[in-house]
């Protein structure tokens, strides 16, 4: 039963995808026009991504690499929900991670949680803690646009593949979370680091749910509608024969 309401909550936040992912359209677009957008920080954020798109297709995934973040996202996330972490394994083939307690967000968060990234900004925190500004801040940018496109491309390809943390709480669910996930941490960095205000990103983001969704009810009216027509008339016909 669990996991039919899962199914049926996921099928209802399908339109939630198809807003926020038109949100964060309009989001880039929007950042692309301002004067961020031609900063060196800006460059060196794609170079960064760009880059480790290169790596992607020349050289064999790093899949331990891949693995121990995934694990430690999971102990993190647990630390911080009041799990205690007590085995952590971790082999090319997968890992795991013993914990004292779960749920949704511990189980989840490899595949919206950017392990890396979240290391390289902590880094970037505590090195503008004692020296400011912060040194070599096109640096940093390369760095967290890097390992940002680790998490990413490993994200799409772990998710093709049969994933336990996946199925506990079905995949229609759990694929329309993770998608909502990331797209809200791209939208809080987009305006944490441009001119785009979290006022102005809930305002679109809320519009684009809204049209979503009566887009959706629209449509079923509509199909409801047409479907009473055609039994109705499919049992006239069927009379009048």
């Amino acid at each position: 039963m669990a996991n039919f309401l899962r199914m049926i909550l996921g099928l209802a936040l399908l339109p939630a995808c198809w807003g926020a992912g038109r949100t964060l359209m309009d989001a880039v677009v929007a950042a692309a026009g301002g004067a961020d957008a031609f900063s060196v920080e800006t460059f060196s954020l794609l170079g960064g991504m760009a880059a480790f798109v290169l790596c992607w297709f020349a050289i064999p995934h790093p899949v331990r690499t891949y693995v121990l973040g995934h694990e430690l996202t999971h102990a993190l996330w647990g630390l911080a929900f009041g799990a205690v972490p007590t085995k952590v394994r971790v082999t090319e083939r997968g890992g795991s991670v013993e914990l004292t307690k779960s749920n949704l967000l511990i189980t989840l968060a490899p595949y919206f949680f950017p392990f890396y990234t979240f290391i390289v900004i902590v880094a970037a925190l505590v090195t503008s803690a004692f020296v400011r500004p912060l040194p070599f801040l096109p640096l940093w940018m390369a760095l967290i646009g890097f390992t940002w496109a680790f998490h990413v491309l490993f994200t799409l390809e772990t998710l093709t593949e049969q994933q336990p943390d996946v199925k506990l709480y079905g995949r229609i669910f759990s694929w329309a979370f993770i998608f909502l996930a990331n797209v809200a941490l791209v939208l809080v960095w987009l305006a944490v680091t441009t001119s785009l205000t979290f006022a102005a990103l809930g305002g679109l983001l809320a519009s684009r749910l809204v049209s979503a969704y009566v887009g959706v009810g629209v449509f079923l009216v509509k199909g409801s509608l047409w479907l009473v027509r055609f039994v109705a008339g499919f049992f006239s016909r069927e009379e009048a024969a």
